[in-house]
């Protein structure tokens, strides 16, 4: 059977699933995005240019080229902004896609903010109340429970490393997990802050890197990384992002690197920290779902059992509704005077 190619949202219930589901015309895509960057940036933000959060990964790499050839890289600046707990290889590769592209960048260390704001401190101190010598030298790390293994409730179970590399993995309280993300999350935040204030100094609207699978299951922090004036990826599944950064002559150090969240001082997969597979099959059990594929058809595809594939849609299922606080806006009594409704 001839596999069936099939754009989000329409209906293939009964269709032969594969990665060739996900694949779309990479030039057709490219010249849609970079008409719909140009409408919304300069006619209806009303904004001269663009800013990007440059991390070394493949979405906002994806993004800074596609913002390129809506807008020509004089009106695209790039931030690039490590801190302590920051991979190396982050801002050399952030770095290396600023003079690929040939824009501006600027680097912005965000340690001492994130120090004087009690990020490390804050941190430190609830993963004391689980491993009290815990300190300097030691590295840390979130890790979920395996969605596919777990029939309940998916925990999260802290790991940390003492300076001469004995690991230890611990379940985490509830509170101690709470506070550890809260802190985390500053980490995002600043960033978004240091965005912002390019944005506005150059009268640019800043552009938002997630995909949709991000996107759809809340792996992104509210006010953190999840706030954009525009967000040009945000239809697309990874697969297909990966298929823009190969059309776009990404450099193919970054195409190859495996995705990572970058925030703990351990090296950290993203299925590690939050999704139940890497993000391929993730992207066809989500797809199938999307559009009314059988289980059945999503197991072949993604080497999976048909009760495995229901245990993922279960996980993303609950994902779902843990992201519908992230996505909503300000709740107000009433509609503002002449706003939309």
């Amino acid at each position: 059977m001839e596999t069936l190619k099939v754009e989000s949202g329409e209906q293939c219930a009964g269709a032969e699933l594969s990665a060739a589901s996900l694949e779309l015309d990479a030039a057709a895509e490219t010249d849609r995005i970079a008409e719909a960057i140009r409408e919304q940036v300069l006619r209806r933000l009303r904004r001269r240019g663009a800013v990007v959060g440059l991390s070394g990964g493949i979405d906002s790499s994806v993004t800074a080229a596609l913002c390129v050839r809506a807008l020509g890289s004089k009106k695209v600046v790039a931030i690039l902004m490590p801190e302590k707990d920051s991979d190396d290889e982050s801002l050399t590769l952030g770095r290396l896609v600023a003079e690929e592209l040939g824009i501006e960048s600027v680097v912005e260390d965000i340690e001492p903010s994130l120090t004087a704001a009690g990020c490390y401190r804050r941190r430190d101190e609830f993963i004391r109340r689980l491993v009290p010598e815990f300190g300097p030298g030691w590295g840390c790390k979130i890790v979920l429970a395996n969605a596919l293994e777990s029939k309940g409730i998916n925990l999260s179970s802290l790991v940390v490393q003492s300076p001469d590399g004995e690991q230890q993995k611990l379940r985490m309280p509830l509170d101690v997990y709470q506070g550890v993300v809260a802190a985390a999350n500053m980490k995002q935040r600043t960033r978004k802050q240091l965005e912002y204030y390019h944005a506005d100094r150059l009268n640019y609207a800043v552009a938002g890197t997630p995909n949709l699978l991000e996107l759809d299951q809340g792996f992104f922090v509210k006010n953190g990384d999840g706030a954009a004036d525009f967000k040009p990826i945000a239809h697309l599944y990874k697969s297909q992002v990966y298929q823009l950064a190969e059309y776009l002559a990404i450099p193919e150090t970054i195409r190859e690197r495996p995705p990572t969240t970058d925030t703990w001082s351990l090296p950290q997969s993203q299925e590690e920290f939050y999704f139940a597979l890497p993000y391929a099959k993730m992207d066809l059990c989500l797809f199938g779902l999307n559009n009314g594929v059988a289980k059945e058809e999503v197991a072949a595809a993604v080497g999976l059992s048909a009760d495995q594939v229901e245990q993922v849609w279960r996980d993303i299922a609950a994902k779902r509704r843990v992201a519908d606080y992230l996505h909503k806006p300000p709740l107000m009594v009433q509609t503002m005077p002449g706003s939309e409704q």
